[in-house]
């Protein structure tokens, strides 16, 4: 019989389990592994890790890892002795083992994925054990339909960017094994976590207890916004169902991924809505795909979402595949490459995509903002392949607190202010070989965002010349002087630039 939330033993047996779990850390796993068998398991290839364990599986963490992280079976007196405090009987009641007698070499196997994790946000580091379900590495299955999934390179994207400053009530949609709600617990007063998945919040409750987060976080099942009508929120995180799924294949379709609408729907009616339960200054950031469809490229369609949503937005893509490769990625994530089936699911995604004219999907941050009072004032759509990565938590923040800085700036008072050439800016000048003029000049930004912007000479010398004490007209006045152009021109010509180079943080005001 398995321990409820209910169950007054609950508390003590997850307590129990928390003293034996100590030295399963990430570094301890690693060390035992090595660096073969660890990055074999980043390819999904267990058998490094498997040979690496079976040799050792006298060794409490050796054990751990055979059960837990490789869903191996083990005898009974094996995984006992790596958890003594909690013992065997108390794992098969939390519902993480099962045992297939009650004698000492009797196999005992994991009903569960159970692992450390370990990663750094805004706040600094952060150590936890994470349960979801086995992976089709450790099943040798494809999922099933009812999969909770642990944490993935989405997880961690949307981990890294999410803003982590002290606030009030927090949302998690689509909560899956809890990870954001962890997260979100570290800043926030209370967090409500959402899935429509009785499973995934049957195993998010355990994580936020293991970790001591059960008392700062309420879970709540049902669909999208569903659980929270009427409510608001000072920040919403999300990493939603957002994989587009044909309709037409029941098989394609698994709760942790996939939202049960047409194409990119899903995606489009949460920015659209997302502002019903945003509280004024509220920010919602969450992951999605979007498509690109033949006579509307993906910034327009976004862009028109963004129009229809009321709000602030900024959306980053990261990645852009066409309709085959992404068919192929969902397919691998599920394991169901490993069935008979899997050319008839192959040819029901490209056929789905062909009838909405689909030439490829992106990937990328959504951030959205309700205003405090007045008309949104950040429309940014921009694809961002290279440099250091998706902006941190601090960097949004701050692109939106800039904006704001801009939207309390008409261009006289730009003109007036002062702005100064931040720190991490440098410049990159490309010339042809014996050519005296450079055939582009780059700003870099070595922070942020890490944002390269092409600069023409004008501008280049607007940035130079910004030592953060003199103001920007007299600036454009002197380049117009230098340049021996009209100066009412040049300033037409700059200003939209400025405003775009303190929006994203190369030029700084002092003011």
């Amino acid at each position: 019989m398995t321990a409820d939330v209910t169950d007054p033993r609950r508390g003590e047996l997850v307590e129990r389990l928390r003293t034996d779990l100590t030295g399963f850390t990430v570094d301890a796993v690693n060390e035992l592994l090595g660096p073969v068998a660890q990055a074999a398991l980043g390819r999904e290839q267990s058998l490094p890790a498997r040979l690496a364990v079976a040799r050792r599986l006298d060794e409490p963490l050796a054990a751990l890892i055979a059960v837990f992280v490789l869903g191996l079976e083990v005898p009974a007196r094996q995984l006992a002795a790596a958890v003594p405090s909690t013992g065997l009987d108390a794992l098969a009641e939390l519902g993480l083992v099962t045992r297939a007698g009650h004698d000492s070499g009797d196999p005992v196997r994991a009903l569960v994925d159970l692992r450390p994790y370990a990663t750094v946000d805004s706040l600094g580091p952060a150590d936890w054990w994470l349960a979801s379900d086995l992976s089709e590495v450790s099943t040798g299955q494809p999922l099933s339909e009812d999969h909770v999934l642990g944490v993935g390179g989405a997880s961690l994207t949307l981990a890294r960017s999410t803003i982590r400053r002290p606030t009030g009530r927090v949302l998690d949609l689509g909560t899956g094994c809890g990870i954001q709600a962890l997260h979100a617990a570290r800043h926030a007063k209370h967090v409500v976590a959402t899935d429509i998945s009785a499973r995934a919040l049957h195993l998010a409750q355990l994580n936020w207890e293991l970790n001591q987060a059960s008392g700062t976080i309420e879970g709540r099942r049902g669909s999208l916004l569903e659980p929270v009508t009427g409510e608001f929120f000072d920040q919403v995180v999300s990493n939603p169902p957002f994989v587009i799924t044909p309709r037409s294949t029941p098989a394609a379709a698994f709760e942790y991924r996939d939202g049960g609408l047409v194409g990119d729907d899903l995606v489009r009616r949460l920015v659209e809505s997302i502002g019903s339960v945003l509280a004024p200054g509220g920010v919602a950031q969450f992951l999605g795909n979007w498509e690109g469809r033949r006579g509307e490229g993906w910034t327009d369609r976004v862009t028109s979402w963004l129009e229809a949503s009321g709000l602030d937005g900024w959306v980053v893509q990261r990645e852009w595949q066409d309709p085959a490769e992404y068919a192929e990625t969902w397919i691998r994530d599920s394991g169901q490459h490993l069935g008979k089936d899997a050319d008839e699911l192959y040819a029901s995604w490209l056929d789905d995509f062909a009838s909405r004219g689909v030439e490829g999907v992106g990937f990328g941050l959504i951030t959205l903002r309700r205003p405090v009072s007045g008309e949104p004032r950040l429309r940014v759509v921009e694809e961002r392949r290279s440099g250091p990565g998706l902006p941190w938590g601090d960097e949004v923040i701050a692109t939106l607190e800039r904006q704001d800085w801009l939207a309390g700036h008409d261009d006289d008072a730009l003109l007036a202010a002062m702005l100064k050439v931040a720190a991490d800016v440098t410049e990159e000048r490309h010339h042809l070989p014996g050519a005296e003029d450079p055939t582009a000049i780059l700003l870099r930004q070595g922070g942020g965002a890490g944002r390269v912007v092409q600069a023409g000479t004008a501008l280049t010398g607007f940035v130079g010349a910004s030592s953060g004490d003199i103001p920007v007209g007299r600036l454009i006045a002197a380049l117009a002087s230098l340049l021996e152009v009209d100066v009412q021109a040049l300033r037409a010509e700059l200003l939209s630039d400025v405003r775009n180079l303190v929006r994203d943080g190369l030029l700084e005001p002092t003011d």
